[in-house]
């Protein structure tokens, strides 16, 4: 079985050294605001997007792509920027992405047309694939014992919380409108916190730690990218153009694409190369199915989130701020389930994590069917857009935990970028799929954009009960 790690790479600690609580307070709050940036740049431009599309005269595709566009960079990057992490240095690498993330945030912000918002926002999302695979690999090689699964508990609640809390930041932000700055101040929020982060993590982040000398899986990398830039790009540009062969044929070339993907990392491995997906993580206890699971369940969350932020604004014509705080029950909800669902009897655990999904899949088509016929959004859709995130948040961060708590610690950057890969690649395929099932309804002569969000919460409801299936045998 090929390994990884190199046969000289040195043992990682079986114990991992206590360091003063306020040092490790002040690592996870520099890591944890990092994180909690690139999650929140996935979803704060959601509310912004009747105020791009008014400002640069974008197409619905190009919405998509500016919203996608920063998310498959994210995604396809993250292992190849673990293994940059592992050979260089987490501190150096997070530091590097940072700056990067950072002066891309400033870019956008300052971006003058719609193309070059979809290329500086591909560009964020390298910053984001460097810095982000290094916070779970800090965590697990700072954190032991109940410390580190409070530490994971965090980072699953910033992970999908940061999403929720993003639509809510970016109404704010639309909405005061400082300096004149409309929709390029979601963007610019971004540049101070980054400079102050840039000035503390080389003075709290750990210096330490093993070095292995990672190779970097160019063929692997490619063929994932152009596999991905296939199946996504039909999805987002095809029913603007009323589908036309190219693009049926691109989403069946992308399945040559995987298949070709899989074949090359086989062949990096049999070669004693260090292909992006490595077979001793990918054998870690349970950690395929809870991929799988995070995949379905994020492409749920971050189409739904997509469609949702759309319709409020142009079909129901609240500002962003409306907008953005009806999201508030879903992000508390979420956020205390995260953070206490341990608190759960333990025999339970195994259960609660469909539970969860069936919960949130129920709650997505009550509230696509009450608001399917122009409905403003009352009371009972507060409720309901609070079942949705306990829902989720009863499934997504059990599952992260207790799937990562299984992994060797030496493991901890190859497993942690497996799953954070699916979980973006899921909001990804997600916006593209169920933003483009709401934008061809909600473009025929038949539906309106309302009765279009009935037929999309219909569909992510099956989605999300697809998942609750796949979880319940992740969670055994």
């Amino acid at each position: 079985m090929t390994q990884t790690l190199p046969t000289q790479a040195p043992p990682a600690p079986a114990v991992v050294p206590a360091l003063d609580p306020r040092r490790t307070f002040a690592i996870l709050a520099v890591i944890l605001t990092g994180q909690f940036m690139a999650v929140l740049d996935s979803s704060i431009v959601n509310v912004a997007i009747p105020s791009i599309r008014g400002d640069l005269h974008t197409s619905g595709s190009a919405l998509q792509l500016i919203v996608a566009g920063y998310v498959i960079a994210y995604a396809v990057l993250l292992v190849t920027g673990a293994r940059l992490g592992d050979r260089f240095g987490q501190r150096r690498v997070f530091i590097a992405g940072l700056a990067l993330f950072t002066v891309a945030s400033l870019a956008c912000g300052l971006a003058w047309n719609e193309l070059s918002l979809i290329v500086f926002r591909f560009i964020q999302g390298v910053g984001a694939a460097a810095m982000v695979p290094q916070v779970m690999t800090l965590i697990q090689r700072t954190f032991t014992g109940t410390a580190r699964a409070k530490a994971l508990s965090l980072y699953s609640a910033i992970i999908s919380g940061g999403v929720v809390v993003g639509q809510v930041l970016g109404g704010l932000i639309v909405d005061l409108d400082l300096f004149d700055s409309g929709w390029r101040g979601v963007f610019l929020v971004n540049v101070p916190i980054g400079a102050a982060l840039l000035v503390l993590a080389p003075r709290v982040l750990p210096a330490g730690g093993p070095r292995f000398e990672r190779k970097v899986d160019v063929p692997g990398l490619v063929t994932l990218t152009l596999s991905v830039l296939l199946l996504v790009l039909p999805l987002v540009l095809g029913h603007e153009q009323d589908w036309p062969a190219w693009s049926w044929i691109l989403v069946g070339a992308s399945v040559f694409g995987f298949a070709g993907f899989v074949a090359i990392e086989r062949w990096v491995a049999a070669r004693g190369g260090a292909p992006l997906f490595a077979r001793r993580a990918l054998r870690a206890p349970g950690l395929l199915l809870t991929a799988a699971t995070l995949f379905v369940i994020m492409s749920t969350f971050g189409g739904w989130m997509f469609v949702m932020a759309i319709h409020l604004q142009s079909t129901l014509g609240y500002s962003a701020l409306h907008a953005g705080l009806l999201f508030i029950p879903m992000g508390l909800t979420f956020a205390l389930a995260s953070l206490r669902w341990d608190r759960i009897p333990a025999n339970l655990h195994a259960a609660m994590i469909p539970a969860g999904l069936v919960l949130a899949a129920i709650a997505m088509v009550a509230l696509g069917t009450l608001l399917r016929d122009g409905s403003d959004f009352g009371p009972l859709g507060w409720i309901l857009f609070g079942l949705i995130g306990l829902g989720n948040g009863l499934a997504f961060s059990p599952l992260m935990t207790r799937t990562l708590a299984k992994v060797p610690l030496e493991l901890a950057a190859d497993a942690s970028g497996i799953l954070v890969t699916n979980v973006q690649l899921g909001v990804v395929v997600g916006i593209a799929a169920f933003g483009t099932v709401f934008l061809s309804l909600a473009g025929s002569t038949a539906l309106s954009a309302a009765h279009a969000l009935g037929g999309t919460a219909v569909a992510t409801g099956l989605t999300v009960l697809l998942a609750a299936a796949l979880s319940a045998c992740a969670a055994r």
